[in-house]
């Protein structure tokens, strides 16, 4: 019986000396997968870890339990009842703090020769793509909502039209210019949204056709001189001649028209004053740099994160008002990033907007 204890021991320690020797077997496997690996023993200790777990949880060590790095219990009931003999399960929870973070574990026996079962956990981050869908829903909801009104102001007049209007020319009239604008607005947001998708499903194609910027600018500067007029608004031109850049011209032509006439539209002031709005355009490098600034009331700094994404309206009347589908800065964004650009925007209340698209320029330019 004395004898037994110092043979027990020597067992236990050579058993110890083949698992941790089983563990550097599995480490460089563990190591070159991109994601989050926990090996958890019987006693729900974590006895191995791979790169991406010690940058998740940097201060989890050999030894520890799992529950010092991961707290759902949903995944730590998934671990058990796998340890337990149970099959491979698969989970989903959500961190709140330090800010919002989906995961799913996948949780798989393993078992060394010789020793207790033992779990494999393997993460996976689920926050991005929980976040675009998430836009997507939103998405679906605001083309809705958007459609919607528009189309129950039709309804709404076509039974007033049928009904007691149907013998009022007057009424019938400025009811029909009222149907007309509503349609106009419909179909303003059907071409924008169909604009916007065709964007997005080429953006892996960077554009290569040499576009003449300066020749662009100042084609759709000359297009939209009306509505500047009507608005009393002057533009100052600032062009070097012969900017060329790799794109697709009518998408340029897009983005150029698209921020020209979000300034003519919210570069007046409350009081109905206009100042002039500056455009400007040149090669600096390798680089394009093209400028347009008004003066309007500016944007509060909370908004300007926001100003590109899908219907975000600081003020959703006026930007209605005015014409606006809420998807004009969305597909300007979308068209620079097609363009491998950069878009800035700069603005204070007060003092007026700044957008500045900056792309590659031509390398024969």
């Amino acid at each position: 019986m004395n004898g037994a204890g110092p043979v027990a021991v020597t067992l236990s320690t050579q058993r110890l000396k083949w698992r941790d020797q089983a563990i550097d077997l599995l480490a460089p496997i563990i190591n070159a997968l991109p994601e989050p690996i926990f090996v958890i023993d019987s006693e729900t200790h974590v006895i191995a870890v791979n790169a991406a777990a010690h940058a998740l949880s940097p201060a989890i060590r050999s030894g520890e339990p799992l529950s010092r790095s991961l707290r759902s219990p949903d995944m730590l009931d998934a671990v058990a009842r796998v340890l337990a003999g149970g099959e491979t399960e698969k989970t989903v929870w959500v961190e709140r703090l330090p800010v919002e973070c989906w995961f799913e574990a996948h949780v798989a026996p393993m078992q060394i020769e010789g020793f207790e079962p033992a779990a494999v956990v393997s993460l996976r981050d689920l926050t991005e793509s929980r976040r675009v869908e998430r836009m997507r829903v939103d998405f679906v909801a605001n083309a809705s909502h958007e459609l919607r009104t528009p189309l129950a102001s039709l309804l709404g007049f076509v039974e007033t039209l049928q009904g007691p209007a149907r013998e009022d020319a007057v009424t019938r009239n400025k009811f029909l210019g009222i149907m007309r604008e509503q349609a106009q607005r419909m179909a303003r947001l059907v071409d924008d949204l169909l604009s916007l998708s065709r964007i997005e499903q080429h953006m892996h194609l960077r554009p290569a056709t040499p576009v003449d910027l300066t020749l662009l600018v100042a084609h759709i500067v000359d297009t939209l001189s009306q509505m500047a007029e009507d608005r009393g608004v002057a533009i100052n031109l600032d062009l070097q001649p012969n900017v060329v850049a790799p794109g697709d011209r009518d998408e340029l032509a897009r983005v150029i028209e698209n921020l020209v006439e979000n300034a003519l539209k919210y570069g007046c002031g409350d009081d109905g004053g206009c100042k002039p709005i500056d455009i400007s355009l040149a090669r600096k490098g390798t680089l394009v740099v093209l400028s347009v600034r008004d003066y309007g009331p500016g944007v509060a700094p909370e908004h300007i994160p926001r100003l590109t994404e899908r219907f975000y309206r600081v003020d959703a009347g006026k930007s209605r008002a005015k014409g606006g589908t809420g998807l004009g800065l969305a597909i300007v964004k979308h068209i620079v990033l097609r363009h491998r650009g950069r878009l800035g925007i700069e603005s204070a209340l007060g003092e007026g907007t700044l957008f500045r698209v900056i792309l590659p320029a031509s390398d024969s330019a």
